[in-house]
């Protein structure tokens, strides 16, 4: 059996080591290494011999080449839209109203940053209880649950109402 004094320091210790600061994680990655992040990659478009070189504009310092990434671009196409309806902002011109209609009561220049703030306060809020956090459990789905929107109930809720609606993504169990 160990001596009291030496039980003691272990669980203040192990106390202690869960008491940790820092940034209140609520999704838990386990992660063995560090290494790129591979969303921060584009790769660069293939090269292509114009059809007609002399109809290509001159080059502009700063300017963007054919073969930069253009991920707003084609997202739009990949979904059957117009990439060349795109403005500077890389919205459409379709979508211009709705955001016209967003924007009717105003902007807040600092909605990221009050938006990051709450988010904050919310995750030190709900970072769990003691076993959890050494435990490193996955708090992430419980906590926020009550934000989260039942995307087959809401879709039940429109079609009563009348309201023509697509389908619903299927259900996903959340893990526990």
């Amino acid at each position: 059996m160990m001596p009291r004094p030496t039980v003691l320091a272990m669980l203040a210790a192990l106390s202690l080591s869960a008491c940790g600061g820092g940034e209140p994680d609520l999704m838990n990655f386990a992660s063995s290494q560090e290494g790129p992040d591979e969303f921060l990659v584009a790769p660069a478009k293939p090269l292509e011999m114009p059809a007609n070189p002399g109809a290509l504009p001159p080059p502009a310092p700063g300017g963007t080449n054919r073969a930069d990434p253009s991920p707003e671009a084609d997202a739009v196409a990949a979904l059957g839209g117009n990439p060349q309806a795109l403005n500077r902002t890389g919205i459409t011109a379709s979508d211009a109203g709705l955001l016209r209609y967003a924007e009717r009561f105003g902007l807040d220049p600092s909605i990221r940053q009050v938006l990051a703030r709450d988010d904050y306060e919310f995750r030190r809020r709900n970072s769990g209880l003691f076993l959890e956090r050494m435990f490193n459990v996955n708090l992430y789905y419980r906590a926020y649950d009550s934000q989260s929107l039942n995307q087959q109930a809401e879709t039940e809720r429109f079609r009563k109402a009348g309201v023509p609606t697509p389908s619903s993504p299927p259900a996903v169990l959340k893990p526990e």
